[in-house]
């Protein structure tokens, strides 16, 4: 698929959006591998990754009619579609405007400790996952300043060619807003409420700030993602809804380290599944999931979460990766719209526009 850096796709709320009626698990995973940017990851003579930019006109397109601004479209959609691909009239997808670089993880959803909460956050719950694992902008190297982010969508199964299509819960986790200089993915803290440290995106700090003002107009909202719809995924319609406050997820301390100066994340994360050159799954990249209901936020423009009390209550089983234009283009997650108490549906504070 040859890239057009012009190209936006379709930012706002469309007709495939709406007829959104659940997914495939082996659907999106094919899409997902069908035009990987390699042929063998790792081989000799294979390219590098593509590294797509993120730029403050893109951004700006479409002010100052608010109504035209392509931004604010990209995050209303967000929030109204639970598309998981988005293919658009061409087939081309959309073009992401703040996390355009990134590696597809294949996997399971694993919840093995007691629980207090529903769902696929219960004990025992086990469900097929696929994870986005990116970076904010266009900075993708090893020692640089960069927020590494983890969103990932799960389905109630764990059988991957599964007939009927199925609705799917997904999370947002990311380091802080600002960024970061973790040097092993290994060290990287992603949770759904990050810290946010403005000056670190140095000439990107505008850009961070128009994200803020944003999400805040259409969900009140800008730094936090509750993940009710994990409690509520395979929940019984009369049970209550139980979902933790916070959620962090970081590799397992088991995980080996990959070494390289100025690696780029991608063959990073890919390394630890794979051999190079070698097509055929060798590991598993494996993270922790943590929860707390305790936690405070100090601050405004700069913030800080602090308070937590965290308990491990399962892990996240990654075998098989991929970098590929769909799953920059066509891959979609849903961003759950702010509950202003996240157990209950009736306090969701924006209404799913368009079905």
């Amino acid at each position: 698929m040859k890239f057009d850096s012009a190209y936006l796709g379709p930012q706002e709320l469309v007709e495939q959006d709406r007829a959104y009626t659940g997914s495939r698990f082996s659907e999106v995973r094919e899409a997902l591998f069908r035009n990987a940017y390699y042929l063998k990851w790792g081989a000799r003579g294979e390219p590098p990754l593509p590294v797509y930019d993120v730029t403050l006109g893109r951004v700006l397109r479409g002010l100052p009619i608010f109504k035209r601004w392509r931004f604010n479209q990209a995050a209303a959609r967000t929030l109204d579609s639970a598309a998981d691909l988005r293919w658009g009239e061409d087939g081309r997808g959309y073009r992401r405007l703040l996390h355009p670089n990134a590696v597809c993880l294949l996997g399971k959803w694993i919840i093995d400790q007691p629980t207090e909460y529903s769902g696929y956050f219960s004990q025992g719950s086990e469900g097929l996952i696929v994870g986005r694992y990116s970076t904010c902008c266009a900075e993708c190297r090893r020692g640089y300043n960069r927020s590494l982010s983890l969103v990932g969508k799960i389905w109630p199964t764990t059988e991957p060619a599964h007939a009927d299509p199925l609705y799917t819960a997904n999370f947002i986790t990311q380091e802080d807003l600002g960024g970061a200089r973790t040097w092993f993915v290994n060290h990287a803290i992603l949770r759904n409420a990050p810290d946010t440290s403005p000056w670190r995106r140095g000439w990107g700090a505008p850009i961070l700030l128009l994200t803020g003002l944003n999400l805040r107009l259409v969900d009140r909202q800008p730094t936090f993602r509750q993940v009710y719809t994990i409690a509520e995924l395979g929940k019984p319609a009369d049970e209550p809804t139980r979902a933790p406050q916070f959620m962090q997820i970081r590799v397992s301390s088991d995980q080996p380290h990959i070494r390289g100066d100025e690696i780029d994340f991608r063959d990073e994360v890919l390394s630890q599944i794979y051999d190079p050159g070698d097509p055929k799954p060798k590991r598993k990249l494996v993270f922790t999931i943590e929860v707390s209901d305790e936690g405070s936020t100090w601050g405004l423009l700069v913030q800080r979460r602090i308070g937590f009390r965290w308990t491990e209550i399962g892990r996240i089983e990654f075998d098989e990766g991929v970098a590929s234009y769909n799953g920059d283009f066509v891959l979609h997650f849903n961003h759950p719209s702010w509950r202003k108490d996240r157990n209950d549906p009736a306090t969701v504070v924006r209404k799913r526009s368009g079905h």
